[in-house]
């Protein structure tokens, strides 16, 4: 075996650069517009002097960006940093700094999550798109999917209490085993059948821009609800053509579209005795080659990011870790528009 040389090293990370580094390119983003608001959430009042410094906010969150890319554990995350010289590179790190161990990452994680920072730095990003004219919004489209949760191993009746909105008797008593048991449970994540598949729970609603295919916002609820219930919220006066597919077809949403001056370019909807004509059915496939191009966001990101799911308990993480899955995305998606324009 030859000896490591002093290069060795970086003639590692050139190769890597060569084979298509993707994290290289997302090196390249303003990181640091994240920073104030991160700072901002995360202010304590000091207990006291002493205490170990907290990690730089700017490495801590590109630390929870490699976690979420290929959808790792904490445990995961700290090893893969520690192993993998792609990983120190975006983060800035040398094969002899100190990498941030699973309960620092956990940790920070939580911070962000319980002040609910994803939708803010999703609206700073959205903003240096709508600068940078990638979001045009001459044609929106909107759609939504599956969150998988970890599942729970309730009883029936269980269910029915948690699905009527009360905690089992059961899990409230004041002892370890129950308030530990309760801790473990995810009481916000629901189940639903589609197409005979059994869900377990949230649901990612996204609108995206139609020419660039960018997240233009986003809304999470439980699996159980249906998508067309959660389209008022992704509605604005800033859009001017809605693309969706024949479940999003209804009254209330075609009164919501019209009042805010939106072209109605939803799927129509066969019933029975009153099928579809050819003209309809024509209009449809117009339609649908314009909607179907926001399953290439969540193709993405169930391939290149490593699937849609969540690993904590409770739509407070859930929605936070949602928010971040399209922050992301649209990072990731802004990267590949700037590489090619």
């Amino acid at each position: 075996m030859e000896q490591a040389g002093i290069f060795d090293e970086i003639e590692r990370l050139e190769r890597l650069s060569e084979l298509g580094d993707p994290l290289n390119k997302l090196n390249e983003i303003d990181w640091d517009m994240f920073v104030p608001m991160i700072r901002k959430a995360l202010a304590k009042t000091p207990k006291g002097p002493g205490g170990r410094p907290r990690y730089d906010i700017k490495l801590m969150l590109k630390v929870l960006m490699l976690k979420r890319m290929y959808n790792l554990s904490f445990e995961q995350t700290e090893y893969q940093i520690n192993d993998r010289l792609s990983f120190m590179r975006f983060l800035g790190l040398t094969i002899s700094d100190k990498v941030p161990d699973a309960n620092t990452i956990w940790n920070f994680y939580n911070d962000l999550s319980q002040a609910q920072l994803a939708d803010k730095m999703f609206d700073a990003f959205k903003q240096k798109l709508l600068d940078e004219h990638m979001i045009l919004r001459e044609g929106s489209i909107v759609d939504a999917t599956f969150v998988d949760a970890p599942r729970q191993r309730n009883t029936r009746e269980e269910n029915e209490k948690i699905k009527a909105g009360a905690i089992p008797e059961d899990w409230k008593k004041d002892e370890p085993k129950a308030k530990h048991k309760l801790r473990q449970k995810d009481t916000d994540a629901r189940w639903v059948t589609k197409n005979k598949e059994r869900h377990f729970g949230y649901k990612n609603h996204v609108k995206a821009d139609q020419k660039g295919k960018l997240i233009d916002k986003y809304t999470v609820t439980d699996a159980s609800v249906h998508d067309s219930q959660a389209m008022p919220d992704l509605i604005t006066k800033d859009d001017q053509a809605m693309y969706a597919d024949s479940a999003y077809i209804g009254s209330t949403i075609a009164e919501a579209l019209a009042s805010n001056g939106i072209e109605n370019q939803i799927c129509e909807k066969g019933f029975r005795n009153h099928p579809l004509t050819d003209e309809q059915k024509d209009c449809n496939r117009k339609k649908s080659k314009v909607r179907s191009r926001v399953e290439h966001i969540f193709g993405f990101m169930t391939g290149s990011m490593n699937g849609i799911t969540v690993r904590t308990i409770g739509i407070t993480r859930a929605a936070f870790d949602i928010g971040l899955t399209n922050l992301l995305y649209n990072m990731r998606r802004y990267c590949f528009l700037c590489a090619s324009a």
